[in-house]
């Protein structure tokens, strides 16, 4: 018996040992850079360099594309069929939010809609299981709006034998800002 309890020790002690190294190893691939230094502690302070010293202005990102001209007024979504982009514009004129959108392959004409309806989860009409479906406008009976592929992926190349469908795909984080920014009757900008 006292063989059976050091070997049943022996093997909780080395599983131990292996979470704790799995859990220092996540830890360690997880920090993204040094440590700032302890509140209070001047002289760390004084030793480490500015953020700006660490990385050359060309590793900065660039600055977000500002909101296009001629996209109206207050509190909007404004969308760029051109630059496949999208701005939430708050009411003071100012863009919370930029993001790169997947056109669908029917685009609506450059103008002003008001949203008309949302669905929290659908399948699209491309097969596909979408959320964060705003939809705003219709053309030649195909529905436009915007949606969040739950897998992730992005409507099939556009041509002459795709499918005709209406659904602007974002990322599923940008499709939960929109949400949230885009109630029923805020107006959708579409710009050339």
């Amino acid at each position: 018996m006292p063989a059976k309890s050091s070997t049943i020790v022996t093997g909780l002690t080395a599983a131990a040992l292996v979470v704790i190294g799995l859990l220092g190893y996540q830890a360690s691939a997880a920090a993204s850079g040094p440590l700032a230094p302890v509140r209070g502690d001047a002289k760390a302070a004084a030793h480490q360099p500015a953020a700006d010293d660490q990385h050359d202005k060309k590793d900065k990102p660039p600055a977000p594309a500002p909101v296009p001209e001629q996209s109206g007024t207050g509190k909007r979504v404004v969308y760029a069929l051109g630059a496949k982009r999208v701005w939430l514009v708050g009411a003071d004129g100012t863009a919370q939010r930029t993001f790169t959108v997947a056109p669908s392959a029917v685009s609506p004409t450059p103008g002003t809609y008001p949203v008309t309806s949302r669905s929290v989860s659908v399948t699209g009409s491309d097969g596909v299981a979408i959320e964060h479906v705003v939809r705003f406008a219709a053309v030649n009976g195909v529905v436009i709006g915007f949606s969040a592929a739950v897998d992730g992926s992005t409507p099939a190349a556009t041509g002459p034998n795709a499918k005709k469908t209406g659904g602007i795909r974002e990322s599923r984080e940008d499709g939960a800002a929109l949400w949230d920014f885009a109630l029923r009757g805020v107006q959708v900008v579409v710009v050339p």
